[in-house]
């Protein structure tokens, strides 16, 4: 079940809402006038859904190029190359 709050509470339960967001890990929806206005969450959340969004990007574009059937380059042939460029 999702936690609403009233926008007046970001000024009058600051702290109690950060707090909520750090520990639950959960966003909170914030309403304005009883209608959703803005979602408020951890700083840690925020950074972790980014990375999941960047790496479902970089997964689907890897998946768009197989079925392209572009060049690809095994994985530790990969990886003898970053060595190699790595030690110059």
């Amino acid at each position: 079940m999702p936690t609403i709050r009233p926008i007046s509470d970001l000024r009058n339960s600051s702290n109690e809402i950060s707090e909520y967001c750090r520990t639950s890990r959960e966003p909170v929806f914030i309403t304005k006038n009883g209608v959703g206005d803005m979602v408020v969450l951890s700083i840690e959340t925020y950074e972790r859904q980014q990375a999941q969004i960047e790496l479902y990007a970089k997964l689907a574009e890897a998946e768009a190029e197989v079925v392209s059937g572009s060049d690809s380059v095994e994985l530790f042939e990969f990886i003898e190359n970053q060595r190699a460029s790595e030690n110059g």
